[in-house]
């Protein structure tokens, strides 16, 4: 997400998180449309958009994508540190962070999201490029590499679980899950416009540090389409690929925050089982961060992320 699949690591263990508080996380990121130098055009065009992307350096090709509610904008920093290394392909989500919902309008999102970005691969002859996701998008990274293994030469994923709804319980499974999901997409939809964002506000805390940050994933989280969030948030939570890690063999760096006062060794425990079953996958830890490790450790992701790339 840009928001939820982040564990709440401070609580007594990190299944057990409340189900207000994952009802107020899945709101809370992200996005402005500012801060690029080319500006982004509509994949595959505006009627029909499932993401714009923005194009910019030379070099190796690197696709970004950002998580639930997040703009490519969420990128920038990072965008700036390795430009002139790398050709960087910075999308926006459909609907996301003030932009125009295309055919994210109706029906499904992230299946045909990814294929969407298989189509983009595709038509600009992009060779084995490296894909990053944060979060929703680390899940949509999994969903390429499992469904167009040709695509990817790589893949780093950021504070991401293959199965989100993991998150309530170990033992879940979608069917478990799918009416709190529910239950969750349609509330999300209805409440007033007050109740979401007192919601945004409330989590916003738990998810970057600096108040600066807040400030910003606060405000960024209302600009997008209520509809096309609460559809992805629903779609995240009854997705579950941990049946197929065995099969996606792509070879995978996984990034993971450990957030100030935690178990450290339970919560790396978590990262590093969830994705036991998952082959050629290596663990980069980053301490003293919360789940936006781009905006609360920037230098030491960008060394991370780096190392990942090469």
């Amino acid at each position: 997400m840009s928001g939820f699949n982040c564990p709440d690591r401070r609580r007594s263990g990190i299944f057990n998180r409340p189900m207000a508080l994952i009802a107020v996380i899945i709101g809370i990121v992200a996005a402005m449309t500012a801060g690029h130098s080319k500006a982004a055009a509509p994949f595959p065009d505006a009627a029909t958009a499932r993401f714009s992307v923005t194009v910019s350096g030379e070099g190796p090709d690197v696709i970004l994508i950002p998580g639930l509610a997040s703009s490519a904008s969420v990128w920038d920093d990072t965008v700036t540190h390795l430009n002139g290394h790398y050709r960087l392909h910075v999308l926006n989500l459909a609907g996301f962070a003030g932009e125009p919902a295309g055919a994210n309008a109706v029906g499904d999102i992230l299946p045909p999201s990814v294929g969407a970005i298989d189509a983009y691969i595709k038509a600009n002859h992009l060779q084995k490029p490296v894909v990053v996701g944060h979060s929703l998008g680390g899940l949509m990274a999994l969903m390429l590499a499992k469904a167009h293994p040709e695509d990817a030469g790589r893949l780093v994923i950021v504070d991401a679980l293959p199965y989100v709804g993991a998150l309530f319980n170990p033992m879940a499974t979608v069917e478990m899950v799918r009416p709190q999901a529910v239950a969750m997409r349609d509330g999300m939809i209805a409440a007033p416009t007050d109740a979401f964002r007192a919601q945004q506000t409330a989590g916003a805390a738990r998810m970057v540090t600096a108040p600066d940050d807040q400030a910003k994933v606060l405000d960024w989280s209302l600009t997008s389409d209520r509809r096309v969030l609460a559809e992805s948030f629903y779609e995240d939570l009854t997705i579950d690929l941990r049946p197929d890690l065995a099969g996606i063999d792509t070879p995978t760096v996984l990034i993971f925050p450990i957030t100030t006062g935690e178990d450290a060794a339970t919560t790396e425990a978590v990262y590093k089982s969830s994705y036991a079953a998952k082959p050629n996958i290596t663990f980069s830890r980053i301490d003293n961060s919360r789940h936006f490790i781009m905006l609360d450790q920037p230098a030491t992701f960008q060394s991370a992320l780096e190392a990942a790339l090469k």
